[in-house]
């Protein structure tokens, strides 16, 4: 099977997109924008006092105005300081549910994917999306709405009163805007660029953690020897970081330090501009106008750069909610049909009617497939590997959809069952036995949630393993560890026909489910899987021969075609294919039988 790579950076998010994530808070947005507007219009009534200080009280003696200017500047400060808090949980508190709101619906659609994805996609990738990218969007999506209402309004009132006070003096004052502009522009660029590289950066890392520093993959580097080898290849891996980072926080950091300089020289430009003016014979701008006017101007230009600042951020945050919205573009092939066929009572008949599958734009993996499973009856299909066998199981439980074809349960098409009904009605054993690192308790009551521990006792004896369970310290409370790894295979694997028996499907599909196992702990297994099958219609996806035996049916696959078909009598007798593999099975069989005898014969 081919694997195809997500393609990088090969959509754009516009920015209505991202507006539409705060839609179901516009209620709070718009109180946070009152109090935005609230709280610049105290903060203008402040320069305007400072005039009326300098220009009125102060030289006329006045001081009942004088005192209450002084309270009027004090009360402006406090009601200032107290919007601002508030203002401040509430923008965070949206921010906070935006990203709530995202990482679910992500996480979500990651679930609806097809199994296809996550062959071709690393854990660490998919993490790395959900906790670094979304993680680096906390700060863009907490204050940016609130900055960027708060700075509008400023600058808006900032232009206005600048221009009431003096028209000239404002034009210099604004001249430099443009630049400013045209420089954050770039600056943005820059970033945009920096923090997607460094996003894949951490992406590629956090891939390599969860495959290095897994137990599977501690194991295999110690056994190999390659652990120093590891550590030097993370510590590269961790330096293109340690660059990147560094990159991202110094772009455009020259070019932002002109706007700081000019910023820091307009005060001078103003105090030149106006006595430029009064010695050319135009009227002279009051002391108080000029304090006033300095101070609106800083002001101005304050929430300008965090304007500005906010476009840059703005910018390089759409790298990170490109790699987000890439994600949660990805189709989902496999979907619920919206009027679902419902089924009184699922017997488990089992059809395939002329199926074909292809994975992606492969040749077909299966070709004209059909067979039919009565309820109740068994079903065994071998054949060599890569033959299909596997294919067919992920299609019976709806893993992938067919090509053409269809496959119906009960005389109804799978694809036209709902999610539940199909996921009660078919469970799947496989080789691949997956724990969570929980306890054996949890983990039987993945199956089913709200099963009693009565029920969970009842499961585990059936399956053969409770008695290994209620030796175990801990009993039922035994965490299992990392994808069960404090268990040996055969106990794993009876872990997982107990939370198969717990949801009690009527069809089970049996994937070479004992072929990692030795001898004796499969002939435990095998018991286990005898009381899981009785009376159910049981497909089983056979590697060892020996469990075929017993099948309805036998089908013998070839290249994704059906080879042979019949009882294991007949098939023998007939000295086909599959007459082949069970003589050649038989013999290896035999040969290894005859080793442990003179294994034993040695050591005794």
């Amino acid at each position: 099977m081919k694997h195809h790579a997500l393609p990088e950076g090969s959509s754009r998010v516009s920015l209505l997109r991202i507006i539409r994530l705060f839609r179901p808070y516009r209620g709070r947005l718009i109180l946070i924008a009152a109090l935005i507007g609230s709280s610049s219009l105290i903060a203008l009534t402040v320069p305007l006092m400072v005039r009326e200080l300098f220009d009125v009280a102060l030289p006329q003696g006045r001081t009942g105005l004088l005192s209450a200017l002084a309270l009027g500047m004090a009360l402006a400060s406090v009601t200032g300081s107290a919007i601002s808090v508030l203002e401040s949980f509430i923008s965070t508190f949206v921010g906070q549910r935006v990203m709530h709101d995202l990482r679910t619906e992500i996480y979500t659609h990651l679930q609806e994917l097809p199994l296809a994805f996550f062959t071709r996609t690393r854990t660490g990738e998919v993490q790395s999306r959900i906790a670094n990218d979304i993680g680096a969007m906390q700060a863009t999506v907490t204050s940016t709405a609130s900055s960027l209402v708060s700075s509008l309004t400023t600058v808006t009132a900032s232009v206005i009163a600048l221009l009431i006070m003096d028209w000239r003096l404002a034009l210099v004052s604004l001249s430099v805007l443009p630049l400013f502009v045209l420089i954050s522009r770039r600056v943005g660029e820059l970033r945009r660029a920096f923090t997607r590289q460094r996003q894949q950066q951490m992406s590629s890392m956090s891939a390599m953690v969860e495959e290095q520093l897994s137990v599977s993959g501690v194991l295999l580097a110690r056994t190999m020897g390659r652990s120093k080898e590891l550590a030097e290849m993370f510590a590269v891996e961790s330096k293109a970081l340690s660059d990147l980072q560094l990159h991202s926080s110094m772009a455009g950091r020259w070019r932002q330090s002109v706007i700081q300089t000019v910023m820091a020289l307009m005060p001078v430009a103003i105090y030149w501009s106006s006595g430029i003016t009064a010695a050319n014979g135009h009227a002279a701008i009051s002391l108080g106008t000029l304090i006033a006017f300095v101070s609106l101007q800083q002001g101005l230009f304050n929430p300008t750069l965090t304007l500005l600042g906010i476009g840059v951020t703005i910018q390089g945050s759409m790298a990170l909610f490109e790699r987000i919205f890439e994600y949660l573009d990805l189709p989902t092939t496999i979907v619920e049909p919206t009027r679902p066929t419902t089924l009184e009572k699922i017997t488990g008949h089992v059809r395939f009617e002329n199926v074909d599958f292809a994975y992606l734009d492969d040749d077909l993996t299966l070709s004209h497939i059909s067979f039919e499973v009565p309820a109740g009856n068994s079903l065994a299909i071998v054949g060599e590997t890569g033959a299909g066998k596997t294919t067919i199981g992920y299609l019976m439980a709806r893993l992938y959809d067919v090509t053409a074809g269809r496959i119906t349960l009960d005389g109804a098409d799978i694809r036209e069952l709902s999610f539940a009904t199909l996921t009660s009605s078919v469970g799947v054993v496989s080789q691949e036995t997956y724990l969570f690192h929980a306890t054996i308790a949890q983990n039987l009551r993945f199956a089913k949630p709200d099963a009693s521990d009565g029920e969970l006792i009842e499961a585990a004896k059936a399956a053969q393993i409770h008695d290994h369970i209620a030796a175990l310290p801990e009993g039922y409370d035994t965490v299992v560890g990392e994808r069960g790894l404090r268990m040996s295979g055969g106990e794993r694997q009876r872990i997982a026909i107990a939370r198969t028996l717990l949801r009690n499907p009527p069809v089970l599909v049996l994937d070479e489910a004992t072929s990692a196992l030795d001898t004796q702990t499969e002939r435990s297994v095998q018991q286990a899987l005898q009381t899981l099958s009785a009376g159910r219609t049981v497909i089983t996806i056979a590697h060892r021969l020996s469990t075929t035996r017993d099948a309805d049916e036998i089908v013998v696959l070839d290249r994704g075609k059906i080879k042979e078909r019949g009882r294991h009598e007949d098939l023998v007798s007939r000295g086909g294919a599959y007459a082949a593999m069970f003589t050649s099975g038989a013999t290896s069989s035999s040969r290894n039988s005859q080793g442990r005898v003179r294994e034993v014969t040695r050591s005794a």
